[in-house]
């Protein structure tokens, strides 16, 4: 028999979202795969089709998580009669690995009988990682692929059944961004740059009620006459620190890059200490506003509000240019199983097209409404679960929230940048777009939305604030 076909056995509807995402990424690489799309969609599942396509099946790939075990601790019907089946056709034709199972969380390796005894591959830390291992196991083992990349049965399934659905519709629509801009900000700021790292560390702690940035011996801020003077302080440098250089920096210039100037600063010194600074500034405001942080992979700081004495916190808004003024209540933070999510932010500056801050939403879990859980695993496990619950809107309404949380008591968002009190504020919403064209999402019972593997990249800006 002609073995060319990639059978996919797993928990209906629990697993879904990843099944889905791993046989397009197969079906993208060529490869013949098999989904009991009945139910995908909520159908019946039938086994003597079940059957067939184990017959003529290459590799069984076993979706293995705590979701193929039903409430008292067996294998669901369905799953145990698929692993049976696949395990007397390998049996009976001698194939080498015929069940490879893709471990997607965090469940035990013996929950079904013999399952400890072959190598699993594991997703549940990274489904981009997991997929690569999992190519270089079917690639040693001659699994064929179509190197043409035509259609097979999912993916001519996926293209009717759901892709085809969409429909375009032209009507204004209006779109947000994860921009978030400025109201007002400075036409200039300060490089000071001083004889050590050592002068320029203690002006920066003389300085502390002002967004500013520690760079080695460079002191980046929007004041202009920082403190120098060091009152009853032993140190080697003497009452009064004299930069060695004093650089006025305009904002409008980092917008011509094309300037030249071998000199210090450049454009990309200016630029990196622009960013920096900005960077401050963003810490410094959501310190202010009482919310916690948490770091992410690569040193990105994540912001969360936190949960004292299982209080309430909802925020209320109006949903901008709303002819019925339709208002929208939203909480950053509930309880999810036995912890305490929170909708986290960080931020990272743009300056094409315009400057702002680009905002990446995120999920942290903590034991008690204020400390994030330890075990990194465990983090990203609940982070994926709980995120296969949020659709875009979700998303948007949390960013929504998160800003106008923000808000002071006379409605804007500000931050003091310098000691004659000169402020920088914020937009009350991130940059909006309207669209003269809008598309309807097709009726299927599936996330597709919220499909993707989640890990963090290393993009940011980073700096030295406490």
């Amino acid at each position: 028999m002609n073995r060319n076909t990639i059978f996919i056995s797993h928990s209906t509807p629990q697993d879904n979202e990843f099944s889905i995402w791993v046989a397009s990424r197969l079906e993208m690489l060529g490869y013949n795969v098999w989904v009991d799309k009945k139910g995908l969609l909520g159908g019946e599942r039938f086994w003597p089709t079940i059957q067939k396509a184990i017959d003529g099946a290459v590799k069984i790939l076993l979706v293995y998580s705590k979701n193929i075990i039903n409430s008292e601790g067996v294998l669901k019907p369905g799953i145990e009669n698929e692993v049976e089946y696949g395990k007397s056709v390998a049996s009976e034709n001698g194939l080498k690995d015929f069940i490879i199972p893709l471990h997607i969380d965090d469940s035990q390796y013996h929950l079904a009988i013999g399952m400890p005894n072959i190598n699993h591959i594991p997703f549940a830390d990274n489904w981009a990682n997991g997929l690569k291992q999992l190519l270089k196991k079917l690639e040693k083992d001659g699994v064929p692929r179509n190197q043409g990349l035509n259609g097979s049965s999912f993916s001519e399934w996926y293209e009717n059944e759901y892709s085809s659905n969409i429909q375009m519709k032209s009507i204004k629509r209006l779109y947000y961004s994860s921009w978030w801009g400025f109201k007002f900000l400075p036409q200039r700021f300060y490089i000071y740059r001083f004889h050590s790292a050592e002068q320029a560390k203690l002006i920066r702690s003389l300085n502390s009620g002002i967004p500013i940035n520690l760079n080695s011996n460079l002191i980046v801020t929007f004041e202009s006459n920082i403190k120098t003077r060091i009152v009853g302080e032993d140190n080697l440098f003497g009452d009064d620190i004299t930069p060695k250089n004093v650089f006025v920096c305009n904002i409008d210039d980092l917008y011509s890059p094309n300037v030249y100037n071998d000199s210090f600063p450049s454009y990309i010194d200016k630029l990196n200490a622009f960013k920096r600074l900005m960077m401050s500034v963003w810490n410094s405001l959501l310190r202010q506003k009482g919310l916690f942080k948490y770091e992410l992979s690569g040193r990105r700081i994540a912001y969360y509000r936190p949960m004292f004495r299982n209080e309430k916190y909802n925020v209320q808004f109006t949903y901008p240019y709303s002819a019925n003024k339709r208002k929208k209540k939203k909480a950053l933070y509930g309880k999810y199983k036995s912890l305490f999510w929170h909708y986290a932010v960080s931020g990272n500056v743009l300056i094409d097209p315009f400057c702002c801050y680009l905002v990446k939403s995120h999920l942290v879990f903590t034991s008690d409404g204020r400390t994030p859980i330890t075990e990194e695993k465990k983090m990203h496990s609940y982070r994926r679960d709980k995120a296969k619950m949020f659709f875009n809107e979700e998303w948007r309404d949390l960013f929504l929230a998160m800003i106008q949380s923000l808000k002071g008591s006379d409605g804007r968002i500000t931050i003091g940048i310098d000691y004659d009190n000169n402020k920088i504020e914020l937009k009350e919403w991130p940059e909006l777009f309207w669209s003269d064209f809008d598309y309807l999402d097709p009726r299927k019972p599936m996330a597709i939305d919220c499909i993707s593997d989640y890990f963090e990249t290393n993009d940011n800006i980073t700096t030295d604030d406490n």
